[in-house]
């Protein structure tokens, strides 16, 4: 198969795993790098009206700097398993990794939106493959009995990332210049790509010389650059009241079909679609899909209605939310020490589980919550996520042969942040909805506003100060039923990803690779 990363008759002997300092060094590379990806992916979230006022354009132009990267990184990831196989896994690490530091600087330098946009599109197309290569390389780095550990590296730095990515990009826009949320990169990217390439020359894969799958390619372009374009731009259109966003619907449910057809049958697919043929892949895919769909929506969700309702800065916000990886990185080591001993289906329902018991107890939050109410839950939240993260990663990757792991781990990476966007514009959506007909239920409900206006009129305020005060109160505890509502329905997902754990067969041995 052109996309597995080659068949073991081509492959050199296998190496040694590292040791001691140079497994802890090439560790610490890959991780910073795969860290750096995904931190792209929504730093400039915040920083759009500081880019949009550098650039002269408007901020719903702006927010094409958001739109074009994860496009590019979406149609990128998938790909992954072919290129690794085209051209060697380590040589397109190293590949990727430079062509991102070298696109992120123009993205710094650049001075028309045209430009920034181009260059983050480069961007993500070279970042894209690093989140699934870091995965596959820091599992080969280590020995096969301590492989749950070079995973659990991998899973902190990928829940973690988009968390801090608004808040750096926040304190970076506020008190530097929005060059420097890219320009920050560059010395994260050398340093990774030094690190790679003097520690993972060993590792490296021979390449198969395989024709291009160019009708595949052209097809995934165009279904994926549809779809998300859709959801990046459907809010602000009106979603499906919009005949650009029905195009656009239309266009990518038209090349998926057609992509899915041809990937099928197809000798030389450029996306390995036949690893869902192994039920274990397909079910725990699934459940990550759904779990980060739900966890995404309310790493969005909180810091907006923080900054928005509550009133919290962007700085306040990233010391609420900034609990949420204590346990996340305490416990990985846990679960990944955990994987071999126990059914791996128990830890990883647990997990999801305990994160549906801390969406309920978020939707106990209300407008005049004091924070340690509002941080008790991220660190809790924590407990849960290794056991989900890791444990589903190591079910997915046990299913299938290892030949067929990296095009694995690339679909995988591919669906989580699809899934992440879909959950980011459905939980947006939903938001804006729900607050609408809560706000219109407490309007008429309202004890004696005449009176309270009286009340703030006596206190100094004019008419027009008054009815504003009034209006924002009635829109904060609107807003408030409406993320309520939110974590609900994340809860109610969480549960469902629960229950398709069970419908994956137990692999007789979890590891890393094949199951035996």
């Amino acid at each position: 198969m052109a996309t597995a990363a080659a068949s073991p008759a081509s492959l050199p002997a296998e190496p040694q795993p590292l040791k001691g300092v140079r497994l802890l060094a090439a560790a610490f590379a890959l991780a910073l790098a795969n860290f750096v990806v995904v931190l792209d992916s929504t730093i400039a979230n915040v920083s759009v009206p500081h880019i949009a006022g550098g650039l002269a354009v408007s901020p719903t132009q702006g927010t094409w700097v958001i739109t074009s990267y994860a496009v590019a990184d979406a149609i990128s990831v998938p790909l992954t398993g072919w290129l690794a196989a085209r051209f060697g896994t380590v040589r397109w690490f190293l590949i990727s990794i430079m062509g991102f530091g070298l696109f992120s600087f123009l993205c710094g330098v650049s001075r028309t939106l045209d430009a920034l946009i181009l260059f983050r599109i480069l961007q993500g197309l070279s970042g894209g493959p690093l989140m699934p290569l870091s995965q596959i390389l820091l599992l080969r780095i280590f020995p096969k009995e301590k492989a749950g550990i070079g995973l659990a590296i991998w899973a902190m730095t990928t829940t973690t990332a988009p968390i801090l990515g608004p808040i750096l990009g926040g304190l970076i826009s506020d008190n530097w210049n929005w060059p420097w949320i890219f320009f920050i990169n560059l010395p994260v990217v050398a340093l990774c790509a030094f690190g790679v390439g003097s520690l993972l020359g060993a590792f490296e894969t021979k390449r198969v010389k395989a024709r291009i799958d160019v009708i595949g390619l052209v097809l995934l372009v165009v279904s994926v650059g549809a779809f998300q374009t859709m959801l990046d731009t459907g809010r602000e259109h009106d979603w499906f009241g919009s005949t650009w966003i029905v195009a656009l619907a239309i266009v990518s449910a038209i090349s998926f079909v057609a992509f899915i057809i041809w990937e099928f049958t197809d000798a030389n697919p450029v996306v390995d679609l036949r690893v869902f043929r192994f039920r274990g892949f397909s079910f725990a895919t699934l459940a990550i899909s759904l779990g980060f769909g739900a966890f995404f929506a309310q790493v969005v969700l909180t810091p907006l209605w923080l900054q928005q309702m509550v009133g919290y800065t962007a700085t306040d916000t990233g010391y609420v939310v900034a609990w949420l990886g204590v346990f996340a990185v305490l416990l990985s080591p846990v679960a990944a020490a955990s994987i071999d001993k126990i059914d791996i289906r128990i830890s990883i329902s647990a997990g999801i589980v305990w994160m549906a018991f801390v969406s309920i107890l978020r939707a106990g939050w209300n407008a005049d919550v004091d924070y340690w109410t509002l941080a008790l839950p991220h660190l809790l939240q924590g407990m849960g996520m290794p056991f989900f993260f890791v444990g589903l990663t190591a079910l997915a990757l046990s299913s299938v042969p290892e030949k067929d792991q990296t095009s694995a781990a690339g679909l995988m990476s591919f669906l989580r942040t699809l899934s992440g966007a879909i959950g980011t514009a459905v939980a947006t959506t939903a938001w804006d909805d729900s607050t609408r007909v809560s706000r219109s239920e407490i309007v008429p409900a309202l004890n004696d506003p005449a009176g309270a206006m009286d009340i703030l009129q006596g206190g100094g305020l004019t008419f027009e100060q008054a009815r504003a005060a009034l209006d924002r109160l009635v829109e904060v505890q609107a807003a408030t039923i409406g993320v309520i509502h939110i974590f609900l329905a994340s809860a109610a997902v969480f549960i469902i990803a629960a229950l398709a754990v069970w419908c994956a067969p137990r692999p007789r041995h979890v590891s890393m690779g094949a199951s035996h």
